[in-house]
């Protein structure tokens, strides 16, 4: 059947299944680091029961480098995922739009594939900036098209794996003309996007890698700017933490032994001092000098000296994460904190004070502020 003459025609040299095969890698590529850096930052953040017990304390750094990693190649793909569709539209106007029951199923995942695609990116960059224009939970709608883009790519890969394989290496054998004038084409797109790639990467990296920070042009956060250097997501005002509620504050510790301390008294006990990094997840962090009372010398004082599986409680009224839970591996590491210092001052208020966790390898969200108690958990 002929094509309705209102269709267009497509003549360019680019929109050829070699191009879509070398663009598609790249993004493929980028996807996977995303998705795999992704799925590490969901369960840290929130681990199922069977996985609580055995997270990774150490390196200390590697939430640091999973979430940086996380957003960066989600920005990353962006102009790839522009490009790749840009090889391919011309599909799109394929006549007749459906040969078969097949073929329309074919058609039917690739829409599933791109829609989640251009969603989940725009959803995440959005995230960086914390606006959520949108009244379903981020995080939940994150996770779940994340699956459907990676099912969905797998079962858009094994159908064209025929057309991937044939077009996967530039041919060896010295090609006619037109081909060479097409390789040509080829290699200034190639160029094109690395530069885009390159450039978005430069220019918004530097909010998690330090040495770059100086050229994060493009970054919604600058990790030096915030109380105390460092930078702020939930204020004690818009968390509802007032100068009332910690006026008379005082630490509970429930376990075999309960206690209460006021903040003398807890500045009293052992300090210690670490260095460790920040890290939330629209990508932003930065290391900073900490000072308090371990965690595992809390514990061991209201009888638990191995450690134990903690619920944290916090003062603020607004907002999520005002409780949260901390297994084992966290109470039993001696980098772990209640922090009542940064950066050799006593904590501003925006920055949790009286005092706050601070944990090794462990998402900003749950570094809970703010704390009031400490609950001892079968």
């Amino acid at each position: 059947m002929p094509a309705p003459a209102l269709l267009p025609r497509f003549r360019g040299r680019l929109h050829d299944p070699r191009t879509a095969t070398v663009v598609g890698r790249l993004l493929g590529l980028t996807i996977l680091v995303c998705f795999l850096s992704g799925v590490i930052s969901h369960y840290l953040q929130e681990p199922p029961t069977w996985l609580s017990p055995h997270l990774p304390t150490r390196p200390a750094w590697g939430y640091r480098v999973t979430q940086g990693l996380h957003v960066i190649s989600g920005i990353a793909a962006v102009p790839l995922l522009l490009v790749k569709l840009w090889t391919v539209y011309p599909h799109v106007f394929e006549w007749p739009p459906v040969r078969s029951i097949a073929h329309a199923l074919e058609r039917l995942s690739i829409a599933v594939l791109v829609s989640a695609t251009l969603l989940e990116l725009f959803m995440g960059l959005l995230n960086t900036i914390q606006w959520y224009a949108w009244p379903f939970s981020f995080r939940e709608v994150h996770w779940a098209l994340a699956w459907v883009i990676i099912g969905s790519l797998l079962l858009h890969l094994a159908v064209k794996a025929p057309v991937i394989a044939a077009n996967w290496r530039r041919r060896r054998a010295e090609p006619p003309q037109p081909e060479l004038r097409d390789e040509v084409d080829r290699r200034s797109l190639l160029l094109g996007i690395g530069t885009a790639v390159g450039a978005v990467t430069l220019f918004t990296a530097g909010q998690s890698i330090t040495p770059l920070k100086d050229l994060a042009l493009l970054a919604p956060r600058d990790p030096d700017v915030g109380p105390q250097g460092l930078p702020v997501n939930r204020t004690a005002r818009s968390a509802g933490v007032t100068e009332e509620a910690v006026r008379d504050w005082r630490l509970r510790v429930e376990g075999p032994t309960p206690y209460e301390l006021t903040l003398d008294e807890l500045r009293a006990m052992p300090q210690h001092r670490v260095e460790l990094p920040i890290a939330c997840v629209e990508g932003w962090s930065k290391s900073a000098h900490w000072e308090g009372v371990r965690i595992k010398d809390l514990l061991a004082r209201a009888g638990l000296p191995d450690g134990a599986r903690l619920r944290i409680v916090s003062l603020q009224r607004r907002g999520g994460y005002g409780v949260t839970e901390m297994d084992h591996p966290y109470t039993r590491d001696d980098l772990t904190l209640l922090a009542l210092r940064l950066n050799g001052a006593t904590l501003a208020p925006d920055h949790g004070y009286p005092a706050r966790i601070i944990a090794p390898n462990r998402p900003g969200v749950v570094q809970t502020k703010w704390v009031t108690r400490l609950e001892v958990l079968a």
